[in-house]
């Protein structure tokens, strides 16, 4: 494993970081912050991780339905795995209206974990108005007092806004680390490189999530995408391109990946060991832009599944009809329709089949989402393209089959 050192406190820290929000699950290895955790899978997959040389453990309150710190505390923590590793979960500031609501989340932060430290906590979800909101609240004098304390090691935040907020939010306070969305496809986007290396050069360390984009780059890709790779001079597989990607950034210091399958740790501890700073040619560069470009022509919406937009009130599986739409375009029509059928009619409490046209119009998730989608009229591209009559006939029949399925 390779490790860097934080600026700030050169604390060595494990390059390849383990995501706790897309875990395994009873269903399978398709999962998202708000699905059910596979306990037994998930604890012997983190282990494997921490086996191979990764330190570094990142959860969120919200993450599994809110069971994803418990899980760690729980299954993961013990037996001197504790000792191995480092914890690093987040403050959720999206849900927080009073002072007393932070110090009570943290505390329960503490007890799901079953520490008595958190080593590196964080400001939830940044963006500008959630800041100002939380500096009305006093998180400041709070920040500060957990650090005096020794309840918390490393003080940072994660973001999703503009680069000027960004900017703005890393000068208002004595952070030690950042964590940003960076892959090939969003190196201009939210903070991007430039806030990458204006926070760098304020000496904080840089944690990227989201490298793969939710599993987008890993697999699914556009055909024309996949060429480029094809015709690469050095055989790789998408997640290691994209993942060599980001660690060739010497500013990085961890990259988080959201593993759920045994495969997916090995290959990624593997290249974790050999991606090092400055590592790619001119050439594997070359191969790297001439596939964003590729993707980019191919992708309808830039949804990363991160579930953050969810529930819809009206039912709508908005991150599963999202990845049903960019298939449509890059892969499958028919097994696109295919998927989007299956996820309006079966992932459904109510039993109902909920279509994109159910619809309420009350914006709450376009508030909610880390990316900026403007989705409800990125639903008008979902009823044109994948909610026809022979979409809702498999949906009907695959209600029919969980109905009897039922009885």
């Amino acid at each position: 494993m390779q490790y860097r050192a934080m600026p700030n406190s050169n604390e060595r820290l494990s390059v390849l970081g383990f995501g706790c929000m897309r875990l395994p699950t009873p269903r399978g290895r398709q999962a998202s912050m708000l699905s059910t955790i596979d306990n037994e899978r998930a604890a012997a997959q983190v282990r494997r991780a921490i086996d191979g040389g990764v330190n570094y453990l990142d959860t969120a309150f919200p993450y599994h339905a809110g069971t994803s710190e418990s899980f760690l505390g729980e299954h993961v923590l013990r037996d001197g795995y504790r000792e191995k590793v480092n914890i690093a979960t987040k403050l959720p500031c999206m849900t927080l209206s009073s002072r007393d609501g932070i110090e009570k989340t943290f505390l329960r932060q503490m007890k799901n974990l079953r520490v008595e430290q958190i080593d590196y906590y964080l400001l939830h979800s940044l963006n500008g108005a959630t800041w100002d909101k939380m500096l009305s609240l006093g998180i400041i004098e709070f920040m500060d007092r957990i650090r005096r304390e020794g309840l918390v090691r490393h003080m940072g935040f994660s973001f999703h806004d503009s680069k000027d907020e960004f900017k703005r939010i890393v000068d208002g306070y004595d952070w030690e680390f950042a964590q940003i969305q960076m892959n090939i496809l969003d190196e201009h986007a939210q903070a991007g490189l430039e806030g990458m290396r204006y926070a760098h050069e304020r000496g904080l360390g840089i944690i990227v999530m989201e490298p793969l984009r939710g599993g987008a780059l890993a697999h699914g890709l556009p055909a024309e995408a996949q060429r480029i790779y094809d015709d690469a001079p050095v055989r790789r597989t998408p997640a290691e391109w994209a993942l060599r990607r980001v660690w060739n950034h010497p500013e990085v210091t961890v990259v988080l990946s959201g593993m759920n399958d045994d495969d997916n740790i090995d290959e990624n501890i593997r290249v974790a060991t050999e991606a090092l700073p400055g590592s790619l040619s001119p050439e594997e560069l070359a191969v790297i832009e001439g596939f964003r470009a590729a993707y980019m022509r191919s992708l309808q919406v830039g949804c990363t599944g991160c579930a953050y937009c969810m529930p819809c009130p009206a039912g709508i599986n908005i991150p599963q009809t999202f990845l049903a739409l960019n298939s449509y375009h890059m892969s499958s029509k028919l097994v696109a329709r295919a998927t989007h059928a299956m996820s309006a009619a079966i992932q459904t409490k109510d039993k109902k089949t909920h279509w994109t046209k159910s619809c309420q119009d009350c914006g709450q998730c376009e508030k909610k989402c880390p990316q900026g989608i403007k989705i409800r009229q990125t639903f008008g591209l979902v009823q044109k393209n994948l909610e026809g009559a022979g979409t809702k006939a498999l949906a009907a029949a695959a209600r029919l089959i969980l109905n009897r399925g039922g009885k």
